[in-house]
């Protein structure tokens, strides 16, 4: 018997909501290190919070869901929109500037 390895998955989000001075960024890297998710978060100029992300298609699931959450208290997400992406490989989670 055989495994098949599953495929790794990745997405690109945008946050919108209460989601930049609350501690979002920081939150989103504690969630994605606890699931082995890779990518980073960026807050942009108009208020949203950018992610992109990959790992597992489980673990990248419950990633998004969480997000959609917000994975900080002092949080609101008001709207996401996720994009499936291909070709995105990165090494850890950080934030980018």
């Amino acid at each position: 018997m055989f495994h098949l390895k599953r495929q790794k998955q990745s997405v690109e989000m945008i946050v919108t909501g209460i989601v930049q001075g609350v501690g979002f960024r920081y939150a989103t890297i504690k969630l994605a290190e606890a699931l082995n998710i890779n990518g980073w978060v960026k807050n942009k100029p108009d208020g949203s919070v950018q992610v992109v992300a990959s790992g597992s298609p489980d673990n990248l699931t419950h990633f998004v869901n969480k997000i959609k959450q917000s994975p900080t208290p002092y949080g609101r997400v008001d709207h996401i929109t996720v994009n499936y992406i291909t070709n995105f490989d990165h090494k850890g989670f950080d934030v980018k500037y």
